[in-house]
């Protein structure tokens, strides 16, 4: 449930003047005003030749499985329910469907019967395509101006929808995420509606991680963990909740599991690192440079599953924390492979090969608990 916004023709950061955009005002009202975007400083201004790019890559080969997943490499498109779904980018899904499995296995209550199936279904849809849908939306809306800089090729830069456009689909993307929440609260027959304030937590999350004035992202260190806690922890809590009782050993050994999910975030902030830069944010690329930054991502990501795989073995759970243990190796492989090597130029190939296995050792954790 993550509850963590990719007008105007590219911008050749070498010929124009600069100018810092305003932050916009405060509000859930998503006050509009008229775009216009200038790049904010950087090395261009002091004749330092600049390496951000001002078209899509390969934008008349881009790939349309890639526009319509929401990844770099995407075709540019004109239809408006493509570009719609391209905001929500739903290659970021998966994490947070994958959350609701795993509470479900380990409330230990779910059985494959039509009517659990189809809450799970309910579940993963409000956790999935609604509340990360609505995430990755406002958290490109409040990027505009930062993608300007590094990306302006996307939607939200290039123009190609409207400010209107992104303002209803947040909204539309918002309520329907916590209506199913409260859908899944009377189908379960809840007193308190557990899943609907989680819901409702995971959102407001998602907003303050994008939106000034607090904006979690410009701290690298908690941004990233309330990243990490929205797509490990909140989809889990969900799922756990829907079918059983959510317990506060399972609340910190999910929390404790954000610390890699911490590590998953920063990878994302390797491509961003000069207009992060630029704007002031200090992602931790930008504030401890790229290679010291990149043994923080890979030590997240293995020191908390080595930490939970003694948890498990401490626990009496031995097979549970050697198949955690072989998880972990062929993740280690890719790290070495893809990310250490290059991780803005792999960090697709990286994600794809090693993140496999790390979500199917959260799914080793949750049985492991169920029992």
């Amino acid at each position: 449930m993550a509850s963590l916004l990719n007008t105007l023709p590219s911008l050749r950061l070498s010929n124009i003047t600069t100018q810092r955009l305003r932050t916009p005002p405060v509000s859930v009202s998503f006050t509009r005003r008229n775009f216009s975007i200038r790049a904010a400083d950087t090395d261009a201004e002091k004749g330092v030749k600049s390496t951000v790019p001002d078209k899509a890559p390969a934008s008349s080969n881009g790939s349309s499985i890639n526009q319509l997943l929401g990844i770099k490499g995407a075709s540019q498109e004109s239809n408006k329910w493509k570009i719609r779904l391209q905001l929500t980018k739903p290659v970021t899904w998966p994490p947070l469907i994958w959350g609701v499995v795993c509470g479900a296995a380990a409330s230990g209550n779910f059985h494959w019967t039509l009517e659990d199936v189809a809450k799970s279904i309910v579940c993963m849809m409000m956790s999935g395509p609604f509340l990360t849908g609505y995430t990755q939306t406002i958290n490109d809306w409040y990027d505009r101006d930062i993608d300007a800089i590094n990306e302006p090729y996307r939607p939200i830069p290039s123009g190609a929808i409207a400010e209107n456009e992104v303002i209803t689909q947040i909204w539309v993307l918002l309520l329907g995420g916590l209506g199913l929440a409260g859908l899944l609260d009377v189908w379960a027959g809840h007193d308190f509606p557990t899943v609907f304030y989680l819901a409702l937590g995971g959102s407001l999350l998602s907003y303050i991680y994008s939106a000034p004035p607090l904006k979690l992202k410009q701290n690298g260190w908690i941004g990233n963990f309330a990243l990490g806690a929205s797509y490990i922890s909140l989809p889990w809590w969900a799922g756990q909740a829907l079918f059983g009782t959510l317990t506060p050993d399972i609340i910190v050994l999910t929390l404790l599991y954000s610390i890699a999910g911490l590590g998953i975030a920063i990878v994302n902030d390797f491509k961003s690192v000069e207009g992060d830069r630029a704007l002031g944010l200090q992602s931790l690329p930008v504030a401890f440079g790229s290679e010291t930054a990149k043994w923080i991502c890979v030590g997240a990501i293995d020191i908390t599953q080595l930490s939970v795989a003694g948890y498990l073995l401490g626990a009496g759970k031995p097979y549970y924390a050697l198949a955690l243990l072989a998880l972990i190796v062929p993740q280690v492989f890719f790290q070495f492979k893809y990310f250490l090597k290059d991780p803005v130029k792999y960090d697709v190939k990286y994600q794809a090969s090693a993140q496999p296995f790390l979500v199917l050792g959260l799914l080793v954790t949750a049985l492991a608990t169920s029992h």
